[in-house]
Order: structure tokens, then sequence, then C-alpha cells
């Protein structure tokens, strides 16, 4: 049985190798002059995308809620080279806000290329105790916010041959405990982005969607709530937000990082019940804590 496994996880990786070594390159002057709206940009991964962007020469509005922040955000993609870079202040829970933020980034940009959705709402590190109103105002700025700006952006995408670029998570992909309400916004996030991708291409839309599964990053958010219930190595955003950038532009259907979020996710199709047993050892359990 070891030796099976250890030849699937090797064709695994040998298979993975060669769709990256296949992959679209990457020009980093395509992004010169990009018109982008990334979302959940005042820190984290959305802060380190938007100073990417800057040094690729982008045009960029940012967006998040806290507008002090966002202040700063802007100046520093300025000095780092955007050729211009403004912000908008929204919380994605309005229902009114998502669709005001993409119609004041065509304003303003006078069009878009990428729309890079990134923004997640608060949610505990726990056990699910019921409460259903906390996952139905979740869906609000982690799902439904996502479809509104979709098809708000979707026609200027479409004059732009653009991007939609959508930040998911490995639990949008497999189960994890503690993380009910927010699994169950990011497994909805694939089923609709999966689902747009196959009727744009069908209807032979211009637009392509890229759906990124993003292993634990080192964002002070995601460390703070993990923090002693569960050992495992952060890896950092910097490197994950150029990742989703280089998939968005070159138009790459689906990105895995760090690269054995892959291998995870086809492993856990072959072994469920290992799968299972090794994602719940690796969690520090204490019902008192929790």
């Amino acid at each position: 049985m070891r030796t099976l496994i250890k030849v699937l996880l090797a064709s695994v990786c040998v298979a993975y190798i060669a769709v990256r070594w296949t992959a679209p390159s990457f020009n980093a002057e395509s992004l010169r002059g990009a018109r982008v709206l990334v979302t959940g940009a005042s820190s984290g991964i959305g802060e380190q995308m938007a100073y990417h962007y800057s040094r690729f020469g982008a045009q960029i509005v940012i967006t998040a809620r806290r507008e002090k922040v966002l202040q700063q955000v802007v100046e520093k993609c300025l000095s780092l080279g955007a050729q211009k870079a403004v912000y908008v202040a929204a919380d994605m829970v309005d229902e009114a806000q998502p669709e005001k933020v993409v119609d004041f980034a065509l304003e303003k940009l006078g069009g878009l290329d990428y729309l890079v959705l990134n923004h997640i709402g608060s949610t505990t590190f726990s056990m699910w105790d019921g409460d259903v109103e906390h996952m139905r105002w979740l869906m609000k700025p982690n799902f439904f916010s996502y479809v509104q700006m979709a098809w708000r952006a979707l026609s200027a995408l479409e004059q732009s041959k653009g991007a939609v670029v959508v930040v998911s998570s490995v639990s949008g992909k497999m189960a994890n405990p503690f993380t009910a309400p927010y699994t169950s916004t990011k497994f909805a996030l694939n089923g609709f982005f999966g689902v747009l991708r196959h009727e744009l291409f069908m209807k032979k839309s211009n637009v392509s969607v890229s759906i990124c599964t993003l292993g634990l990053i080192d964002t002070e958010t995601a460390l703070s709530k993990i923090r002693g219930v569960l050992d495992a190595t952060a890896y950092p955003a910097t490197e994950a937000a150029l990742n989703i950038i280089i998939t968005g532009a070159t138009r790459q259907p689906e990105l895995f990082y760090p690269w054995f979020t892959y291998v995870i996710n086809l492993f856990k199709d072959w072994s469920p019940s290992l799968t299972e047993h090794l994602v719940r050892s690796a969690y520090k359990y204490d019902p008192e804590s929790l």
C-alpha cells in the first residue's frame, strides 16, 4: 500500500510539473497600463497584489473597508510605479456597495481589464454552534458580492478581453474543522465561478475566469486564528499575490498555491478516509478552548 501511495504521489508531482512547464509564459509588459480593480486590498494578499500591479505599471483601483489604510496603500502604489492608483472604501456586506465599486472603477479607469476578487468577511475559527444567521451574513461579502461584481463588470471585461480572478482557498476544495461558515462560502465560490467559466467558454466569450486555490498564507488574520490549534507552514503573501497575478495575466483556469495543495486536492478523492484522518490529526483540539 505504501509503495502504491508513493507511486501515485510521484505521478501526481510529475503531472503537476508538466502542467506548470507547459503553462503560458508570463509577459510582465502585458500589465503595463492594465486597468485593474483589486478588492480586499488594505492588507494581506490584496495589499501585496496592489503593490505587484504597481511595479508592473498598471492602473489600479483598490477597495476595502478601512479608508485611512487604503490611503496609505495608494500612496505606496504610486511610489512603486503605478500609472494611476485610487481607492474607494466599501463594505461588501452592504448589498449596494459591490456594484457601486465596479461603477467607480469603470469611471476612474475608463474600462477594466482585470477584476480581482479577494475580500472576505470576518468569522470565527471554532466549532459550528448552529448560528445560521452568521452563515447567512457571511455569504454576503464572501459570495454574493463576488457574483454581483462579476456580473456588473462582465460587459466591460468582454470589450477588453479581460479576466475575472477569484481568490479562493483549499477550504473550498476540501472540508476542514472549525471553518464551517468560511468553507461553505468558498465551496459556493468555486461552484459558481466554475459554472460561469464553462458558460462563458460555450458562448465564445472573450472573458477568462481564474480560480485561485490557496493554502495557509502568512497573513496576520490567518495566523492569529490558527495559533495554538494547527501547526502548519504558512507561505508568503507576497509570493501568493504574484502567483495570482500571473495566473490571471496568462488566463489560466486554476492556480494551486503552494504547489502541494494540488496534490492534496487529488489525494482526497483517491483516499478520502485517510485524508480525513490526516486532516483531523493535524489539529490540537481542546473542547475547553474552542
